[in-house]
């Protein structure tokens, strides 16, 4: 069975390199019809999408997945519609004086063939957004899903085989080793969102074929609320951001800093917001479930690790339900005096946990930000003007909402993606176009050039146009 996906892998990958070999720069027209296709794709079964998602998860909201996935996904669509007449535009540059009267131009032109792999926590956001990009761009995309979400995976692969020809956008379900096949083809780019860790090797196998990757990956992305914040609107914004798809989130708050002394009195206010948000969690169809038994065991293990070490651990169960590993639901929880060797402050949790770190000076909390690896998200409250960029210019991460969380991800005129341990490389509105295209320089010359007098034989009329070269640049 493995070989036979993993034939079938090659061939689907063989035939987009000659499908674009025809191909190698399509009209605007073109681009337009595959971006409204794929538009009807979202529009059209938006109910069977979430209800697939739904299965996966044992409990996912619809309103949920309308909001983080098909809202997002819409947006970004419609809005490459808008403006890639704009972005596929060859442009002028600007020429240096010793090259005049010649003239710079860069075009954006497609690469071939793009490779995306996307995760479980937003299956299709993940998966379709890059592909947005990767369309608009003029290429041909083929997309490995996750394996932990297999319904979706399978009703994302029936519907693009419905709206598009297997040379324009192709599909390949299947487990780990089918994704170890699929990472290692010789793409001319390669997207991953997925961990740190499986990142890594994504790298080193696209490597071997000189491929270039965006890497989406993850890592502890702070929160950090300032002495002057609205302490209210601070906690309401933390707990929705933290608690979305039950913490199943990339750029989900992964801790919280506070000034010292307010740990307790702020984890008091986090768990009103939090019982606000979901009074009950069993039944609640508004709150999320773990997506596997062994994600769920993996973050129940975090929070008894914290508790042995003497954390003080508060569960958030408003109704005081029992919950476990079966039905996949976990109850919200703080941590307060976490030591900094447990794995909950050094892996990124992707979970509902939320450890509570307490620190002196503006510059402490600069300090232990910069003690880990650089974040994929940084969150920041208050309206200190000074603090803020301080922590701005003081800290490197991927992306920063400020008085807010989350929304710099949809932000489709700004760029998406990590830095360091976090990622590497953008994608959203232009800056995807620009990630899956070559943006080629093309100098014309000009008829009236001089350059045939700097030629040999060289003499006096050479040393003369080199040291005027040499004057005006």
């Amino acid at each position: 069975m493995l070989q036979t996906r993993q034939n079938a892998l090659g061939v689907r990958f063989e035939a987009q390199c000659r499908a674009f070999e025809k191909e190698p720069f399509p009209t605007l027209d073109v681009r337009k019809d595959r971006l409204k296709r794929l538009l009807a794709l979202t529009e059209k079964h938006e109910a069977e999408i979430c209800a697939a998602i739904d299965s996966d998860f044992s409990a996912r909201s619809a309103e949920e997945t309308r909001l983080a996935e098909l809202f997002v996904v819409r947006a970004g669509i419609r809005h490459a519609l808008s403006h890639l007449s704009a972005w596929m535009r060859e442009r002028p540059v600007a020429t240096s004086l010793p090259f005049l009267p010649g003239r710079n131009r860069l075009l954006p032109q497609p690469l071939g063939v793009v490779g995306i792999v996307s995760p479980w926590n937003y299956p299709f956001q993940l998966a379709v957004a890059p592909a947005t990009a990767a369309l608009a761009a003029g290429n041909r995309v083929m997309i490995k899903p996750s394996e932990l979400t297999p319904k979706f995976s399978d009703l994302l692969a029936s519907l693009v085989e419905k709206y598009f020809a297997a040379d324009e956008v192709a599909m390949m379900v299947g487990d780990a080793e089918v994704g170890k096949a699929f990472v290692s083809l010789p793409f001319d780019h390669l997207l991953f969102t997925g961990s740190t860790a499986v990142g890594r090797q994504v790298a080193l196998a696209a490597a071997a074929n000189l491929t270039p990757v965006t890497l989406e990956l993850g890592g502890k992305s702070p929160a950090i609320f300032d002495p002057s914040c609205d302490l209210d609107a601070a906690v309401a914004s933390v707990a929705y951001g933290k608690l979305l798809n039950a913490g199943q989130t990339c750029i989900a708050p992964d801790y919280l800093m506070v000034p010292q002394g307010q740990g307790a009195a702020i984890a008091a206010k986090f768990a009103a917001a939090i019982a606000k948000l979901y009074p009950r969690l069993g039944d609640n169809r508004d709150y999320t479930a773990i997506v596997s038994e062994r994600h769920h065991r993996r973050l129940s293990d975090m929070v008894a690790e914290a508790r042995d070490s003497g954390a003080d651990i508060i569960e958030v169960n408003p109704a005081n339900e029992t919950l476990g590993v079966t039905d996949r639901k976990m109850a919200p929880v703080l941590v307060r005096n976490a030591g900094e060797n447990l794995r909950l402050m050094r892996e990124e949790i992707f979970g509902p946990v939320l450890p509570i770190v307490e620190y002196g000076t503006v510059d402490e909390a600069i300090e232990h930000v910069n003690r880990g690896e650089r974040p994929l998200a940084l969150y920041w409250f208050g309206s200190d003007n000074a603090n803020r960029q301080k922590v701005m210019r003081g800290t490197v991460a991927g992306g920063v909402t400020i008085n807010d969380c989350m929304l710099h991800l949809v932000q489709e005129r700004q760029p998406f993606g990590g830095v360091g341990e976090s990622g590497t490389g953008a994608y959203h509105g232009e800056w995807g176009f620009r990630t899956f295209s070559k943006e080629k320089p093309i100098f014309i010359q000009s008829k009236l050039s001089a350059g045939g007098l700097l030629r040999p034989p060289y003499g006096r009329t050479f040393e003369r146009i080199f040291r005027l070269l040499n004057l005006i640049t």
